[in-house]
């Protein structure tokens, strides 16, 4: 049948069970709105800001396991995009953004909302495109979404000039079994190269590894993100319990492994445990799965784990060695690895070494202050009152260390947070995708005063959408994590980290129709949290904090991992 570019890319989405969409209309593109407008099977999110929509389409990717879908119109309406597809990029988050730009013929001469975007995102997407042709607009859209989720995941982008919208061709339904890479970017980094499909792990290499399991006498695993990612919780699971290992978990890695597991020994790196830094240095086998060896975890490359023979198990051959030294490596999927690993392991007991790991502390002890809360009693808070698989999405800060910290997650996709690109205003964008993608689930945005301001006018579309968000806000009147550094490193001088300023954010809150209320009590946040938890609408908490509290412990940038400047 013969249909509009318009009309194809909307089938095509059907194709790809496409149910939700984030996203901001502008003049190129409202063509397809013309056609999402009629096509009531797929429901249209409109955010306050393109920013949100492309944290919402990753919030939606990361707690469901789908590839999220967020649009815009040119200009800047892409570039608007631009911010969260890096965030998806860095962690490996499958969105496929949707641009519209000025027609063909208008292309190059620095037309009325035009912006190179394929430029501009080449190297924070897997795979982008400029379809100039309607008669390659269907074969387009099915290879973004392949190339999305297929191999190590991430974002694509599609950018449609406006001619293609309405022009016409024929159309016919291919199922998405049938659909095939047809195109390979010629600009790919080696990185992106070893993403786009799975290698199979061989079975020498993991009878190999099985043997250097056996040999070991102090093994510890790290969870990351790649765990995560390929939703191999139960086989990780397996894996560890079958070795008897320590696992240190990273920020990506969260829900991977249970944090309440005995075997947990808590975050590792920068502001990791004191359990998981020192386990590191002192074991003699370090299994990383799904782990990149970001500077926030191997701190100090060249002694990171320098007693221990390194594996990694990892579904991109870039990854191998890239940040530290790798003496084995196994490349897969670590659902099929790990799997492959279980059925040849016997059940082993490595009681002595998971003593004397666990004779240091696995969390931070914090004191109380009766006109204070501390993150840790909010924390506590939020695990006793929550339903257990509460899904919680931060922005980045302080918050975010002590989310990660001190609520233990239980399920991959329970924890959304951005760890490698570190994008403040993530949080509150994110949980609106989660919660569109999980609407039966409780979803809390934990955020700072800092990161709150950056993107809390999404607060509009919480409420236009009615959806029970609860926002935390961890308000201690300051950017709290550099505030922090400058206390430690840079002698108290705090050059632009205080926020003596507006907004009150009740009011705010109240003024965007929603509920809130100010806490400085453990007894007023419970009971302001059971109240959110009742309402059935979205409540932001305003959390009273010390301004002088900290992320413990704390390694410095570039420092040995055991050499704590605070604990």
């Amino acid at each position: 049948m013969e249909l509009t570019g318009a009309q194809i890319l909307i089938e095509c989405l059907k194709e790809q069970g496409v149910d939700s969409i984030f996203g901001y209309p502008g003049g190129t593109i409202l063509d397809v709105y013309d056609v999402l407008y009629q096509t009531p099977e797929i429901h249209h999110y409109l955010t306050s800001h393109e920013q949100g929509a492309a944290h919402a389409a990753d919030g939606y990717a990361r707690s469901t396991g789908k590839v999220g879908v967020c649009m815009s119109t040119s200009g800047p309406g892409c570039t608007n995009l631009v911010t969260g597809i890096a965030t998806a990029y860095m962690d490996s988050s499958p969105i496929v953004a949707i641009t519209c730009n000025v027609s063909s013929k208008l292309l190059g001469k620095d037309s009325f909302q035009e912006v190179n975007i394929t430029e501009i995102t080449k190297s924070i997407t897997k795979w982008n495109r400029v379809v100039d042709d309607v008669h390659d607009l269907a074969p387009a859209v099915r290879q973004a979404f392949l190339l999305a989720r297929s191999g190590r995941p991430g974002p694509t982008l599609l950018d449609i000039t406006k001619d293609v919208a309405t022009a016409k061709c024929d159309y016919e339904v291919v199922p998405v079994e049938k659909h095939q890479i047809f195109e390979l970017p010629n600009r790919l980094s080696k990185r992106l190269m070893g993403s786009l499909n799975t290698p199979d792990p061989k079975p020498y290499e993991v009878d190999k590894l099985v043997d250097m399991v056996n040999a070991s006498k102090r093994p510890l695993v790290i969870c990351g993100g790649g765990v995560v990612r390929s939703r191999s919780d139960e086989e990780f699971n397996e894996f560890v319990n079958r070795i008897d290992a320590p696992v240190a978990i990273t920020a990506m890695g969260a829900g991977g492994f249970r944090g309440r597991d005995p075997l947990a020994t808590g975050l590792i790196g920068m502001h990791g445990s004191q359990a998981s830094n020192m386990a590191v240095d002192e074991c003699d086998l370090l299994i990383a799965v799904g782990c990149r060896f970001s500077d926030r975890v191997a701190l100090q490359p060249s002694t990171f784990a320098e007693h221990a023979k390194i594996v990694q198990i990892d579904i991109d051959r870039a990854e191998i060695g890239k940040n530290v030294r790798c003496d084995y490596a196994v490349l897969g999927d670590a659902k099929q690895v790990l799997s492959m690993l279980n059925g040849r392991l016997h059940q082993l007991h490595h009681d002595e070494w998971k003593e004397h790991v666990f004779s240091y502390p696995t969390e931070t002890k914090y004191e109380e202050d009766g006109d204070h809360l501390n993150p840790k009693q909010i924390d506590t808070a939020i695990a006793k009152i929550c339903p257990e698989d509460t899904i919680v999405a931060t922005d980045v800060g302080q918050h975010q260390m002590w989310a990660v910290q001190h609520f233990h997650y239980d399920y991959p996709g329970q924890l959304l947070t951005s760890g490698g690109f570190g994008a403040m205003g993530f949080g509150l964008g994110a949980a609106i995708g989660a919660q569109v993608g999980n609407p039966d689930k409780c979803v809390i945005h934990v955020t700072g005063d800092g990161s709150f301001r950056m993107n809390c006018i999404e607060l509009a579309t919480v409420q236009h959408y009615h959806l029970p968000i609860i926002t935390i806000i961890y308000d201690n009147s300051v950017l709290g994590m550099v505030h922090q550094w400058q206390t430690l490193i840079y002698n108290k001088r705090y050059s632009q980290t205080t926020l003596d300023r507006p907004p009150e954010w009740v009011a705010l809150v109240r003024a965007y129709g929603l509920a809130g209320k100010r806490v400085s009590s453990m007894e007023d946040f419970e009971d302001t949290l059971k109240e959110a938890l009742a309402c059935g609408h979205g409540y932001v908490i305003d959390a009273a904090i010390a301004p002088d509290e900290m992320v413990r412990p704390m390694v410095p940038a570039g420092q040995h991992i055991t050499n704590f400047l605070a604990i």
